[in-house]
């Protein structure tokens, strides 16, 4: 048996300018900070002599091999994403990095929401991807708009209660 897994669904190449500072400065930590302390431990596991029993030596590989295919991973993504800055030229609308505040049509209840792109998601922030089926159903929607979103849970009816862009 094989560990093949079917690709996955290729993510939106948008990017907040926040997103994009934050993941450079995790590449530049990584390689820059992370990477060597790692190498050094390495190192110095690697003189004590036998490896094959040697715990720290095996626990230190498997942390480079892991810093390794996160910074891989983004030194390609960076180069492959847009940066998004400003409003868009209807700001009226629901776009990339629009902050919507939505209400449930049955319940009421009010939910606030940044779409942004699938790099720099945040729950606890309400920072959403805009590949979710909630921003994807919001795009394009104004004040007072109603629309239905396919969740999870199943489907939701929503209003545009307001849409900003910036801070």
């Amino acid at each position: 048996m094989g560990r093949w897994r079917p690709p996955a669904e290729k993510s939106t190449a948008l990017i907040t300018p926040e997103g994009h500072a934050r993941l450079k400065a995790e590449l530049d930590d990584l390689w820059r900070v992370q990477r060597p302390e790692v190498v050094r431990a390495l190192a110095a596991a690697a003189a004590e002599g036998d490896r094959s029993e040697n715990a720290e030596y095996t626990y230190r590989k498997k942390q480079l091999g892991g810093i390794d295919r996160r910074v891989r991973y983004l030194s390609k993504r960076l180069e492959a994403l847009r940066v998004v800055d400003g409003a868009p030229a209807d700001p009226g609308a629901v776009f990339f990095g629009a902050h919507v505040e939505i209400e449930h049509a049955q319940s009421g209840d009010t939910a606030r929401y940044r779409i942004v792109g699938p790099d720099e998601t945040d729950a606890a922030r309400g920072w959403i991807s805009i590949d979710s089926p909630l921003a994807r159903a919001m795009l394009r929607k104004r004040v007072d708009d109603e629309f239905e979103a396919q969740l999870p849970a199943g489907p939701a009816r929503y209003y545009i209660v307001d849409v900003r862009y910036g801070d």
